[in-house]
């Protein structure tokens, strides 16, 4: 499909309507291991990704476990889709238990050829509302790519920093995300399908999943800052069960960069701006 063909997406909209249900922060607390916060309190950072999820019918999906595609995103027919990364500004808290509203617009359509073939970068920008006031706003980077070898090994190491953590990402955390985020997308739990028809070694983590827990250990280290704003670029997958570590170091006053990944290089950056 043509540039033009791709333009007549650029400005769709989407809005979406969720209650931030305490029974489904309760299942995000258990996935994981953290207290769940009480009606009223701040949804932790992140966490609004578990809700705004239309439900799909499975006749309504695609071979990778994906919505068809089409209606609000535009047709890649042929591509693997990924959630590359994005850009966050958080304005105030959505409050656990209230009524809230995502409005979903398309920004920005582009195709690009790279080593590994064709690239469609879609944009689309999320703003998230609750009592009629704007708490995020959130631009996030999907990338469809022809099938293709996936990365190994980025070829940026670990650096030192000022705060780290280990993760080991067992299957059963990657079925629970994908369960309170009603993520069908079979490279995350499904073994033949990941690795016969995606080419991947084993059942990949979710991009998201590594961002929230990275944005948690930045959250534990340094306990009185106040998020502005994140943005988080994925380099490769990583792989479970293989261990990783999520880490990163201040930079200047009220800045910070992240990263995630293990032996075989960075896997995720990111940069944080707080108070």
């Amino acid at each position: 499909m043509s540039d033009s063909a791709f333009s007549a997406w650029i400005g769709r909209r989407e809005d979406v309507h969720d209650q931030l249900s305490r029974n489904l922060v309760k299942r995000i607390a258990a996935t994981f291991g953290e207290i769940t916060p009480a009606h009223g309190e701040a949804l932790p950072p992140l966490w609004h990704w578990a809700f705004f999820q239309e439900p799909v019918a499975e006749n309504g999906l695609g071979e990778d476990g994906h919505p068809a595609r089409g209606g609000f995103l535009p047709p890649a027919d042929n591509r693997n889709r990924m959630w590359a990364g994005g850009r966050i500004e958080f304005i105030q808290p959505l409050r656990v238990g209230g009524e809230a509203s995502r409005v979903s617009t398309i920004k920005h359509i582009e195709e690009k050829h790279g080593r590994t073939g064709a690239l469609l970068f879609v944009t689309v920008q999320h703003d998230y509302l609750q009592d009629g006031q704007l708490a995020i706003r959130e631009e996030q980077d999907i990338v469809y790519r022809e099938p293709s070898p996936p990365k190994a090994s980025s070829g940026e190491p670990l650096v030192a920093g000022d705060w780290r953590e280990a993760v080991t990402p067992s299957s059963t955390l990657l079925f629970r995300y994908s369960a309170v985020t009603f993520n069908g997308h079979r490279i995350h739990y499904d073994w033949p399908y990941v690795t016969e028809t995606e080419g991947y070694s084993g059942l990949v983590v979710h991009g998201p999943l590594i961002a929230t827990l990275n944005l948690r250990a930045f959250c534990r280290a340094n306990p009185h800052a106040r998020l502005r704003r994140f943005a988080y670029r994925g380099l490769r997958p990583l792989i479970a069960p293989q261990p990783f570590e999520v880490g990163g170091r201040i930079t200047g006053e009220g800045q910070a960069e992240l990263w995630a990944g293990n032996e075989a290089g960075l896997a995720q950056r990111a940069e944080v701006q707080f108070d």
